[in-house]
């Protein structure tokens, strides 16, 4: 009996459960992409305009990506409170629109719907946040599969409900909207006690990439499992048995990870590579990439200078013999310190733990945001304006666009994160190169966006939904490497701030700008247009629809690139360093 109590503490606190918990909620957290399902229930309900329901989708914009709350609230609160205030605001903020939908509460104006459909999709922001800060804090040497995976899975949000809601066969469409109020909001409830640091910087194995390749191989099939259940949907009338039975095919594909920690726990050895007298040499916060709670451990100026001041022989030595010396150094700086004869260093240098106000003052810290507000901006100009966009080239159904960037985007995130890796661990180079790519591959989209060539729509949505998620897998977790994970939450939703910035200038100013200015020339060259465009919107028609916009920002994409790499020149000798002990 006491050996099964003590597998289940060793299971209720290995990092790969609450990997797993993780997983589940961003599976269920992404609720900002199921915007447009909901949006055509509210217009109908409330009988709104196009005007009117696009007011709505630019508070829930903000909604999705203002976190600034929370992720101050990050450093000063348990998980748990984290995922309670996100909870209830979820629930308040859907619940409500639900109530309103189906006329059991009064509607309310405009604005205060918009401040309602924000506080609602901010709940997202405190899932977000939570999810990243523990694993990276659990995780500290796979930053970049940790994030892709997660951030993959947030995506994946809108099939999961989608598909849940397409098993119940009702004819109210409001109940997608009670499934978005009450889905993500019990979930996190279930898990928050679950989703926590525990120490997984102590819990390293060599048998770590496996479980990630494992992971990955379920990412594979969930992703090629969704596009084939899209195309049966689409062609196919599924009886309720066979819709029933692909959700539960769902469902085994995402809770099969859980196998991971059930394994270590209960049918393997509990051998870590190194002894828990070696732990702090093995996790070395200058040796390898360290979080906030590593330095936590130990006095952060101490840790420092004992680098510092350390022989460049150090490396050299064995283990017992490393740890000697550094105790030595340790007492000696800790006489210096109680004399005052020790200098503190007051400005962090990168790969330690900045604050938000420090990074502001860092010209790394800017470069890594207009690079992604360039890439990440356009990219998300596209899934916006991809409607439209298939429609001018032709194309009657924009239903399979919009499902397949879904899934690119899903796979860019999981891919961004394990390429970034490679590059990180196998090369010690900065993760940034990876961003570079995905940047010119997104130019690449635009421009076959903007050529209009047969078949080039599925290309272009491609490249762009596959390079849009690889930038939110790499610039976070180097944004981590760089600045520490202590204030991570402030700095990732300062950071997310940039993409409806982006999309603001892409979309709101030169993207509609274009557009409408040649659906009003098209307009004029056909007789009695003009009445027709007093009575609603001008729909433009042909390739020269987006053509400027299109070029324009595949040409600021190669500008990001740019910015890209030269923040890989700015640190490379930070990743060197942090990195360095890895491939001895």
């Amino acid at each position: 009996m006491g050996m099964v109590g003590e597998r289940l503490r060793a299971f209720s606190t290995n990092r790969w459960l609450v990997f797993v918990a993780a997983m589940w909620l961003q599976s269920m957290a992404g609720i900002g992409y199921l915007f447009g399902a909901i949006s055509p229930v509210v217009k109908d309900a409330l009988g709104y305009n196009q005007r009117q329901v696009a007011a709505l989708g630019i508070a829930k914009d903000l909604g999705d990506c203002v976190g600034f709350l929370a992720g101050s609230l990050s450093a000063m609160l348990p998980p748990w409170g984290m995922l309670l205030i996100g909870a209830v605001q979820n629930f308040i903020g859907y619940g409500w629109l639900w109530l309103i939908v189906t006329k059991q509460a009064p509607a309310l104006p405009l604005s205060m719907m918009c401040v309602l459909i924000f506080f609602g999709t901010n709940g997202e922001t405190y899932f977000n946040t939570t999810s990243l800060v523990t694993c990276i804090q659990n995780f500290p040497k796979s930053r970049g599969p940790t994030v892709g995976i997660l951030k993959g899975f947030a995506g994946l949000s809108s099939a999961i409900i989608t598909q849940l809601y397409a098993v119940m066969h009702t004819p109210d469409s409001a109940t997608l909207v009670f499934m978005v109020a009450v889905g993500p909001s019990l979930v996190a409830l279930g898990l928050m006690f679950v989703i926590r640091p525990v120490g997984g910087h102590r819990q390293v194995r060599a048998s770590d990439n496996n479980s990630f390749m494992f992971i990955y191989t379920i990412c594979l099939l969930l992703a090629s499992y969704l596009v084939g259940v899209m195309l049966v949907q689409d062609f196919l009338e599924l009886s309720d048995d066979v819709a029933t039975s692909l959700t539960v095919i769902l469902f085994i594909l995402l809770i099969l990870p859980i196998a991971i920690p059930v394994t270590l726990t209960f049918f393997s050895k509990n051998e870590y590579p190194c002894s828990v007298e070696e732990a702090l040499l093995c996790e070395s916060p200058k040796g390898q990439a360290s979080t906030s709670e590593e330095r936590d451990d130990q006095p952060e100026l101490i840790l420092s200078e004992v680098e510092e001041e350390k022989p460049k022989d150090m490396d050299l030595l064995s283990p017992s013999e490393r740890r000697k010396k550094i105790a030595k150094l340790q007492a000696k700086l800790v006489q210096a310190a109680a004399r005052g004869g020790v200098r503190i260093r007051q400005r962090p240098h990168r790969g330690d733990n900045f604050t938000l106000m420090q990074a502001l003052v860092k010209a790394d810290f800017w470069l890594i945001w207009l690079s992604l507000l360039l890439g990440s901006g356009s990219g998300l100009t596209v899934i916006d304006n991809l409607g439209q966009m298939s429609q001018a080239a032709g194309y009657i159904d924009v239903h399979n666009f919009v499902s397949l960037t879904s899934i690119w985007n899903f796979l860019g995130r999981v891919g961004g994160g394990y390429f970034s890796e490679i590059i990180v661990r196998d090369h010690t180079y900065p993760r940034h190169i990876a961003l570079a790519l995905a940047q010119i591959l997104m130019a690449a989209g635009h421009f076959l966006f903007a050529m209009a060539w047969p078949g080039t729509m599925y290309m272009g949505t491609f490249l762009v939904g596959l390079a849009y998620g690889a930038h939110w897998a790499i610039v976070p977790a180097a944004v981590s490497e760089l600045f520490g994970v202590k204030h991570f939450g402030a700095m990732y939703n300062f950071l997310t701030v940039a993409n409806p910035t982006g999309s603001l200038i892409f979309s709101g100013l030169i993207a509609s700008t274009f557009y409408d200015y040649e659906a009003e020339k098209q307009a004029q060259m056909i007789p009695g247009m003009g009445s027709l465009a007093e009575e609603g919107p001008l729909k433009c028609e042909g390739a020269v629809c987006f053509f400027v916009s299109s070029l324009i920002m595949s040409a600021f994409c190669v500008v990001g690139a740019g910015l890209s790499l030269v923040i890989v020149y700015r640190t490379k000798s930070v990743y060197r360093r942090l990195y360095r002990s890895v491939r001895r």
